[in-house]
């Protein structure tokens, strides 16, 4: 009797469907197992006090004509849930709705940010054809499933800023199609799967994590790399000078060790980050450094500040273990107002040659305190630098008598 009345209820239902769109010319060419998903979906989400995304989808219209959904012929294609980023957009709650596997058409689904919260469901992986998932900014949980590593068009995955965890699957890095991989701001534990080489990817973004071990093999596709806060080990000298596509590095605050090695300085690089790591040894680039900003603060190293380093523009060298006398050529590239930062305080150095009365340019911050030398020129330092201007006599040799 009850599946009787079960399959009674889900004639009458697929009946009031077709009424509906039988109803609007428009709506008609809606598929009716696309409609009844996106009344389920309806039905696991709804909108935070402030937001109105759903004020539209009333079921009694056309819904390739609601807010965040596009049809092409009978079918749903991309489903954007969410109200368009504005300031003071509280976004959705509830949670995704398995139904999303219905939409056999889909390409594109994107959850922008709310408080979604529950698990990834392992049914999105049915969506075949999805070239792009966002579902960044919530508070989706557990691990990512591995099924989406049947996604073969996939190019975009964003599960940055939820609560996610477990491992990141070895399958996922396979993905023939992928070129965008964010993960950042979650739970991840464990290594860093390898990638294979044959992988198209152009960003990885694994930051603000609990990652471990040492860096595996990457692409040579890569161009951006972001996996700073996490507790990374091992020497970068064996991976990083291969990506020789590389326009942004960013290892900082992690636990590597070993030196820099100096072909680092060659890639194409907008921005290179290896601050608050135990990277030791002498900075040596084989040219002048092209790199807009280089930070290499709070780390281990040692010897004589390489002249090479004058030409970038924003250079952090602070809190290291450099010695001897600092080049004329940044004296002249402080003097040219060549440069936008240059801060070395906490270190060893002895000495600078620049006048007491050059003035430093409005533009230009620089930091010289802390060192083993009265700092030529007066110029304001972070309030983190400290208020000691040298170091103690007794930590410079030079001033020993």
């Amino acid at each position: 009797m009850r599946r009787t009345r079960g399959k009674s209820m889900a004639t009458v239902l697929l009946l009031l469907v077709l009424f509906f769109m039988l109803r609007s010319p428009a709506s008609a060419v809606l598929d009716p197992v696309d409609f009844l998903a996106l009344q389920s979906i309806r039905k696991s989400l709804s909108d935070l006090p402030g937001s109105d995304f759903f004020s539209q989808w009333d079921f009694t219209s056309d819904p390739c004509s609601f807010p965040g959904i596009f049809c092409s012929g009978e079918h749903v294609v991309a489903l954007s849930l969410g109200d368009p980023p504005r300031a003071g957009t509280p976004g959705l709650t509830g949670h995704l709705d398995p139904a999303i596997s219905r939409l056999s058409s889909l390409s594109e689904l994107s959850l922008l940010p709310g408080r979604v919260i529950g698990r990834i469901p392992d049914s999105i992986a049915l969506c075949s054809s999805l070239r792009f998932l966002a579902l960044s900014g919530n508070f989706l949980s557990g691990p990512i499933p591995p099924s989406l590593a049947s996604l073969r068009q996939l190019r975009t995955l964003d599960l940055s800023f939820n609560i996610l965890s477990g491992e990141i699957p070895l399958s996922i890095t396979s993905l023939p199609s992928l070129s965008n991989l964010v993960l950042s701001h979650n739970r991840f534990t464990g290594k860093i799967p390898p990638f294979p080489s044959f992988s198209s990817l152009l960003r990885l973004d694994i930051k603000n994590n609990n990652l471990s071990g040492e860096l595996p093999s990457l692409p040579l596709s890569l161009r951006y790399l972001a996996a700073s806060r996490n507790t990374l080990s091992g020497q970068i000298d064996g991976v990083i000078p291969q990506l020789t596509a590389l326009t942004y590095l960013d290892l900082s605050t992690n636990i590597l060790t070993g030196p820099i090695p100096a072909t680092i300085f060659n890639l194409p690089l907008s921005s290179l980050q290896l601050q608050r790591n135990k990277l030791a040894g002498q900075v040596a680039p084989p040219a002048d450094v092209r790199i807009p900003e280089v930070d290499l603060s709070y780390n281990r190293l040692s010897g004589a500040v390489s002249p090479f380093l004058a030409a970038v523009g924003r250079l952090y060298l602070n809190n290291n273990r450099f010695t001897g006398e600092l080049p004329a050529k940044f004296a002249e590239r402080l003097e040219a107002a060549g440069m936008e930062v240059l801060y070395l305080q906490h270190n060893f150095l002895n000495g600078m040659q620049m006048s007491p009365a050059t003035e430093i340019p409005m533009t230009t911050s620089l930091c010289l305190q802390y060192n083993c030398m009265v700092p030529p020129v007066d110029a304001p330092c972070p309030l983190k630098a400290g208020r000691q201007k040298t170091r103690p006599v007794n930590q410079c040799p030079e001033w020993r008598v």
